[in-house]
């Protein structure tokens, strides 16, 4: 049997997810296991969150932040550091987002998403598996961990591998990821990280900056949700290029799911996915 890595964020260390109450029982198909590469105290410290309470999360943990709309459950891939994931699960303990990250999903179990992962108590599976992670679960596994902990929405945060079609079937209109470009340039197999800022740069584009979009069963081909426009400077680097555009992606990837959690994603009759505004809900953002 596989075995999904699921990770303790260990003694006195404070969860603000909805923590897993019997990991054994999750899945007939996975069995759980506290991870083999536990932080050292010092970095826990260092990624520990721990916000400060505020009466806008008190109104969303007690179900009335939201009228109507139930609270929603995030399952969020990352390859690396997850500085996106941070922002997301950040914006949902301070009430920015209508919804709790119930998990973390890793083919890189000791990336630096993982590891805050493991200091802020979200459990971590890891998929694919590989000769570099054993402890990897099946598409089929990992689809049946995502039932049991009753995930609405998967998001894609720098997330490198591409996803089975049947992961993508049992999501439609609920998977979201985050590139670094002005899709659809600069976009698909290959084009991740520097390689797009490089890519970017060498074209003589003037303009660039991240878009949030739905997946579908290629790489970065699917509707697109949201974008932010950056501009690139004549003397710009690959380095200083991706510092600006980032900036942008925690904003409009928290913006995102802030409207995916709250309902308010819209569907035109061509296929184009539009967001509500929350204040005028004949307004489209």
């Amino acid at each position: 049997m596989e075995a999904a890595s699921v990770a303790s964020s260990g003694t006195g260390l404070r969860c603000s997810v909805n923590p897993v109450r019997n990991p054994q029982r999750i899945s007939a198909g996975v069995r759980f296991t506290t991870t083999k590469r536990q932080p050292c105290a010092a970095a826990c410290r260092r990624l520990l969150l721990r916000p400060t309470a505020s009466a806008n999360t008190a109104a969303i943990d007690s179900g009335d932040g939201y009228p109507g709309v139930s609270r929603k459950r995030l399952a969020v891939f990352v390859s690396g550091g997850g500085s996106n994931f941070r922002s997301i699960h950040e914006a949902a303990l301070g009430g920015k987002v209508n919804g709790d990250v119930a998990v973390l999903v890793t083919d890189k179990p000791g990336c630096g998403g993982a590891e805050y992962a493991r200091c802020n108590g979200v459990p971590v599976v890891v998929f694919p598996k590989s000769k570099s992670a054993p402890e990897g679960v099946s598409t089929d596994e990992l689809l049946n961990v995502l039932r049991d902990l009753k995930v609405d929405f998967v998001l894609l945060a720098g997330y490198l591998k591409l996803i089975p079609g049947e992961l993508v079937q049992a999501y439609p209109r609920s998977m979201l990821n985050i590139h670094p470009s002005l899709l659809p340039a600069f976009g698909g197999k290959g084009y991740y990280g520097s390689k797009v800022h490089k890519a970017v740069i060498a074209s003589g584009a003037r303009y660039s900056g991240p878009t949030v979009h739905f997946v579908d069963e290629q790489f970065d081909t699917g509707r697109t949700l949201a974008q932010r426009v950056v501009p690139v400077l004549a003397n710009d680097t690959p380095e200083q290029l991706a510092a600006r555009v980032l900036h942008e992606e925690h904003q409009v990837y928290v913006e995102a799911v802030a409207a995916l959690c709250e309902d308010r994603i819209v569907w035109r009759e061509d296929g184009v996915p539009l967001i509500r505004s929350r204040t005028n809900p004949n307004a489209f953002t």
